[in-house]
């Protein structure tokens, strides 16, 4: 019998085979099977965050079913610290760009179909702990995002965006391709399991040359998929070009996917590679946080805007994931996992501003705040949390990464410091006063806030749980940190021993500078 996690993964493949059985011209019904699947995944993804026992060593949850026994494969999943908070956002963000979903009006069952794949394929990405199935699931949802761009994009550059996107992603999942199947081929016994490989090679090292191979094919695949700079083009002009859902969700989650990958298994198995790797990881993550900013401020477009400072706040994860310590791979969690919500919710939030607008240049708009309490209040919520305003996860995940990288990184910290927060800060505070202060455009008169709980409520899921893991961050950390343990352990094996900064459980929840290295 499937446990929860898995629960969590079938309710949207199952929606999505529901869809695909109801006569098209049905779009109520259609309708209500999405959000109920996605409904259902959101349950069960709180119901296997909740349970879930941070003083319990190794993987929880887990369920595993053969497959091609021959090769090793199986259908295996299970959560720690590091992928149980990043589940749980998925299914929140997934049940809120569901919702969001009303806002298309042609094709719906194909959309809807297309939709609860790839919600279906995100989740099981971050569950699996079988190398096959991770990427397969990964994939899953990849193509579907394609599809939807191509379809239901919109603006002059929509075809350009589509083939963009397609080429990039297809070229970064190529090369993450070659690099798993290069580690599957260097392990011994050979498999495609995840938690078995991580202990074979934290019991056997991989030979330094293997490591060197592999893991300059991981960091650049995933890091592709991550919109790591100079390889990020094709995300800022891929979720202009999007449909509401999808941008929220690709930007909000798929994205993360990336991320995970590096976390999960290039840098605890290749350590020594790792290290020789992290000087370039922090020079490149200045190229996010910086020439990105530096672009979106640029942005009159609001698209545009948010789809390069997603871009540049991938930099402050690379920024943690380079510190090899514990408070940095904690918080570069917390990053991951705050900026879906975030992304989430500001690409939500555009989507019904075009819904309303028919535009999202900047320079035509004005005076929303007026016609939009709710939706524009909305809004600034989002801004403010973009510029890492205290009393949001952001900035708890953003100080945390800070402090770790000072130490081993203090030039880059510091221009990450002072380049990326006062650039965010810019150009937030200033689409902020473009777009809900000033007076309103005659020809915009008509615009009307959200209308009634329903239309309100993924905005509402999104913000309040930001909120909520800003003021009790706690209830992340206490789950990221034993597996974060783990992971700091094996990516510096072979390493010097130096003292790491401490997480101080108090201070987090305090959001006080209480995190700084200890003397």
């Amino acid at each position: 019998m499937p446990n929860a996690l898995s629960f969590t993964i079938l309710f949207p493949l199952l929606g999505a085979l529901a869809v695909a059985c109801t006569p098209a011209n049905y779009r109520f019904f259609i309708r209500i099977i999405a959000l109920a699947s996605s409904a259902l995944s959101l349950l069960c993804g709180v119901a296997v965050f909740l349970s879930f026992d941070a003083s319990v060593t190794g993987y929880q949850f887990k369920e595993s079913v053969a497959w091609v026994e021959s090769l090793g494969i199986q259908y295996k999943v299970g959560v720690d610290g590091i992928n149980v908070g990043l589940i749980l956002m998925g299914a929140i963000v997934a049940f809120a760009a569901t919702c969001m979903s009303y806002l298309i009006t042609e094709r719906v069952k194909e959309f809807y179909l297309l939709l609860l794949v790839m919600i279906g394929g995100i989740l099981g990405a971050f569950a699996s702990l079988d190398l096959f199935f991770f990427f397969f699931f990964h994939e899953l949802a990849l193509i579907p995002t394609f599809i939807m761009i191509g379809v239901w994009g919109r603006g002059e550059n929509k075809n350009y965006a589509t083939f963009n996107i397609t080429l990039y992603l297809s070229a970064g999942a190529l090369i993450a391709l070659i690099g798993l199947t290069a580690l599957y081929l260097a392990g011994n016994p050979r498999t495609f399991d995840i938690e078995a490989l991580t202990q074979q090679f934290a019991n056997n090292a991989m030979p330094v040359d293997t490591q060197r191979l592999i893991f300059p094919l991981l960091l650049f695949g995933f890091g592709i998929l991550v919109s790591l700079w100079p390889f990020h083009t094709w995300a800022p002009l891929g979720y202009a070009a999007a449909p509401t859902a999808t941008a929220m969700l690709h930007a909000g989650v798929l994205k993360k996917f990336g991320l995970y990958g590096l976390l999960r298994i290039a840098l605890p198995l290749m350590p020594q590679a790792a290290q020789s790797w992290m000087q370039v990881i922090a020079w490149l993550c200045l190229g996010n946080i910086i020439y990105n900013g530096f672009v979106a401020m640029r942005q009159r477009d609001l698209n545009l805007l948010l789809g390069n400072s997603s871009v540049a706040h991938m930099g402050f994860v690379f920024l943690g994931l380079a510190s090899l310590n514990l408070v940095g791979i904690t918080g570069a969690v917390m990053i991951m996992i705050a900026h879906g919500l975030l992304a989430a919710l500001s690409f939500g939030i555009s989507g019904y501003f075009y819904k309303q607008a028919g535009t999202l240049d900047m320079d035509k708009m004005g005076g929303f705040l007026q016609k939009m309490p709710f939706v524009g209040s909305a809004f600034l919520i989002a801004a403010m949390a973009g510029c890492g305003l205290p009393g949001f996860a952001n900035f708890v995940g953003e100080a945390m990464t800070l402090f770790a990288a000072y130490k081993e990184f203090s030039v880059f910290t510091s221009i990450a410091v002072w380049g990326g927060l006062v650039i965010a800060a810019i150009y937030m505070l200033r689409a902020v006063r473009d777009i809900l202060h000033g007076p309103l455009p005659d020809e915009l008169a008509a615009i009307t806030d959200a209308q009634g709980w329903w239309r309100k409520l993924p905005f509402a899921l999104l913000f309040i749980t930001l909120l909520i893991f800003g003021v009790w961050p706690r209830a992340l950390t206490e789950k990221i940190q034993p597996a974060a343990q783990n992971i700091v352990t094996m990516a510096n094996a072979g390493k010097p021993a130096a003292p790491a900064p401490s997480i101080e459980p108090a201070a987090i929840a305090q959001n006080t500078p209480a995190l700084l290295p200890t003397p």
